[in-house]
């Protein structure tokens, strides 16, 4: 690809195309950028380019001949080449990317005139350009950023610029979706984590998340573009569907945290619990079925400082423990073996209000259980669950937790003592 950008500011243009990317591209020869100056091609003695418009008018008006000249003298060395003369201009079509695409697959050579002062002679735009194209509804000083966007756009998709075709086909508007959010290091940056699919290693998941993470940007981001995409795959209408139910979910309002839990939390605890039992009846978990966990308990988790409370906007939502271990029933696990053998922190005894059920409060928990772990400077975090609650395990599972075996908890004395045990390494 060989593009030339007539411009009035040669070594401006010059500077940013030649250098990162694009500019390494140059230097391999995968494309080429000339950027020439259309002063060197004007026929007035004082150099003159512009000159005042018929009419009157405030400002002046680019020549048509030394914008003719300077096109005529690039055309006389692209004999061969699928040309294509482009004016950036406010009143072209909106560029995008099929535009890009479309300037890729069928041309060679693209000419890129930069208008400036009050635009251009009319006879030039009619004898010479066969396009112009806008960057959208607004005005600039001169068409050399618009005329460097271009550029960029469309010789990032030239084999040989990037290192691979993916590095461009799975970003935003390739296929009319928007990309999906991307992550570096560190793991967690003030407070936020990395979501977890991305650093469990299931590339089918991670491939899922991402799909339906463009999916739900677009339709939040530019219902526009999503107005007119068609889902015609199974998966992606499987995916349609999750969006919708997370939609119609009541959202967190107000910023979540955790502090220290008092004995002036112990009712919003007992309350809280209490909900949590009614609902793990309801879905015939034996667990939290009779006294377990009582007033006693709570009250010496407070007093031992493991007791937390879960806060949104300054109200409680939820509460857990976070006990150092060692825990003597853990010494028990059969069917697997914990991959730390230091020293771990105990995950249990945590509920969310049911008020704040389906908000992604639950997963709020488990954030603010990964952060007291790492400021407590620990590297591991255990946890046991009863093997039919379901909605637990993935929850923990969800965080990075990983099933390491089966234990047996006699703490609920009549009841089934049948758990299934996880741990997370904290990075």
């Amino acid at each position: 690809m060989r593009i030339d950008i007539l411009t009035l500011f040669p070594d401006t243009v010059g500077s940013v195309l030649h250098e990162s990317i694009i500019g390494r591209a140059c230097k391999k020869g995968a494309v080429e950028i000339n950027c020439v100056q259309i002063r060197d091609y004007t026929e007035n003695k004082q150099m003159q380019v512009d000159d005042y418009p018929y009419g009157g008018g405030w400002g002046c008006v680019m020549m048509a001949q030394p914008l003719k000249s300077c096109l005529d003298s690039v055309m006389s060395t692209a004999d061969g080449l699928r040309s294509r003369v482009i004016y950036m201009s406010p009143q072209g079509k909106t560029y995008d990317q099929e535009t890009a695409r479309r300037l890729v697959r069928d041309y060679d050579h693209l000419v890129l005139v930069c208008g400036h002062y009050e635009g251009v002679d009319e006879r030039f735009i009619e004898e010479c350009v066969d396009e112009e194209i806008s960057l959208g509804d607004f005005v600039l000083t001169g068409g050399e950023i618009a005329a460097m966007a271009v550029a960029d756009s469309v010789c990032r998709m030239v084999p040989g610029v990037l290192s691979d075709a993916e590095c461009y086909t799975g970003e935003s508007h390739w296929n009319g979706l928007l990309e999906y959010p991307q992550y570096t290091r560190p793991e967690v940056w003030e407070g936020r984590s990395v979501p977890e699919v991305l650093i469990q290693g299931d590339h089918e998941k991670v491939s899922r998340w991402r799909r339906m993470m463009s999916i739900k940007r677009t339709m939040e981001k530019r219902p526009d573009m999503f107005e007119k995409l068609v889902f015609s795959e199974k998966s992606d209408k499987i995916l349609l569907e999750k969006i919708n139910r997370q939609a119609g979910r009541p959202q967190i309002a107000g910023k979540t945290g955790s502090r220290p839990a008092n004995q002036t939390d112990l009712a919003d605890i007992l309350q809280i619990a209490g909900e949590a039992r009614a609902s793990l009846k309801k879905f015939g978990v034996d667990q939290w079925q009779g006294d377990y966990p009582s007033r006693e308990i709570f009250a010496a988790d407070i007093a031992a400082g493991t007791c937390h409370i879960l806060t949104c906007a300054g109200e409680t939502a939820g509460f857990f423990v976070l006990a150092p271990g060692p825990e003597a029933s853990y010494a028990g696990l059969t069917d697997g073996k914990w991959h730390c053998t230091g020293d771990y922190v105990v995950a249990h005894r945590a509920a969310v209000a049911a008020k704040f059920r389906g908000t992604g409060m639950s997963d709020a928990l488990m954030d603010e259980i990964d952060a007291a772990a790492r400021s407590m400077g620990y590297k591991s975090v255990r946890a046991d669950t009863h093997r039919k609650n379901e909605p637990m395990k993935k929850l923990l599972e969800r965080h990075g937790y990983r099933y390491r075996g089966n234990l047996v908890i006699d703490s609920e004395p009549g009841r089934d003592p049948r758990r299934q045990a996880f741990e997370k390494v904290l990075k």
